[in-house]
């Protein structure tokens, strides 16, 4: 219409690659190509991924063929190693195409690499709470497996899903910065700082109620423990409690690790004050957020006896059927 005002309709870049948005936040790609490029980083990057895929794939397997292990537990455990190994397959897709690789990367491109990423580490992250969940609901009951029906389990691992799904896809539904580029984050330059704060407060708030969570079997255990001490023998009670203690801290230990630094950065971009030295390792905090995808098969699998009697089992399998196959 004639006369009409046209100077505050936005303009947005759906066409731009992504470099246009990483040339806006200040991100030296060629600084950053070096270590995507250097050989130490590329194994490192190898190797972590594929072995998130196959321990996560050993212990979906395991669970699947034993049925010793079909409690509400370890159906949540092989949940977690199919998010684990989502991750690790989203880890090496999306690090194939960093560093010099995002000057060919569409808008498009790059929302889908890091949709599955997103995805992956956020049902991963919900995952370990509906473990600890569960962990505390089995051990505060004293019950060797938790109560919940497979139906309530079956309806916390899709809610976990449908929840990680919606996250990981809110950028692509609108929750960018493509039509206000001074929005923009910085460490994940299509994104909008509003959207990376919002993920980093989510995320730092289900750490914290895991801590919480195992915190508070620590203490129960503990003070359990000192109670049974007139009924049972000292040593064996004392046993049970500091194996079942360094199993508690190890978790927490990792997981803290891991996820810390990468929850921090996108809390300090989300505040627009993330320092640009920073952003030149951000390569290598991602691989410590994968790392947790690593150590958590191990981790939960290591102490527990039906799961490595299956393990050997796989293993011996594989054996037999390749002296088989030579001879």
């Amino acid at each position: 219409m004639a006369g009409m005002d046209n100077t505050n309709v936005p303009v947005c870049y759906y066409n731009q690659t992504a470099m246009f948005f990483y040339n806006l936040s200040g991100r030296d790609l060629i600084v950053e190509e070096q270590h995507y490029r250097s050989v130490g980083f590329f194994i490192g990057v190898l190797l972590t991924g594929v072995s998130i895929i196959f321990l996560n794939g050993l212990v979906l397997t395991a669970i699947v063929i034993n049925r010793r292990l079909h409690y509400p537990f370890y159906y949540l455990l092989g949940n977690l190693a199919v998010t684990d190994l989502c991750v690790g397959i989203s880890y090496l897709v999306i690090t194939c195409l960093s560093g010099v690789w995002t000057s060919t990367v569409s808008t498009s491109q790059w929302f889908f690499r890091q949709g599955l990423i997103d995805t992956s580490l956020m049902a991963s992250l919900m995952n370990l709470m509906a473990i600890a969940l569960e962990r505390q609901q089995t051990i505060f009951t004293m019950q060797l497996h938790s109560k919940m029906t497979n139906q309530r389990i079956i309806l916390l691992i899709v809610a976990v899903w449908i929840m990680a799904i919606l996250i990981g896809l809110s950028p692509v539904m609108g929750w960018n910065c493509l039509c206000d580029l001074s929005s923009c984050s910085e460490t994940l330059p299509l994104f909008s700082r509003s959207y990376v704060l919002t993920i980093s407060i989510l995320s730092l708030l289900i750490m914290f109620i895991v801590v919480i969570l195992y915190t508070c079997i620590c203490v129960y255990v503990w003070k359990k423990s000192r109670r049974m001490t007139e009924h049972t023998s000292r040593d064996q009670s004392k046993g049970t409690v500091v194996s079942l203690m360094n199993t508690v801290l190890l978790i927490l230990g990792c997981f803290v690790l891991c996820w810390t630094p990468a929850l921090l950065l996108l809390l300090l971009d989300g505040l627009h004050h993330v320092p640009q030295k920073l952003l030149v390792v951000e390569s290598f905090i991602l691989t410590l957020v994968a790392c947790n995808s690593l150590v958590n098969p191990i981790i939960y699998t290591y102490r527990d006896q039906d799961v490595r009697t299956t393990f050997k089992c796989i293993f011996c399998c594989f054996c037999v059927a390749y002296q088989q196959r030579v001879n």
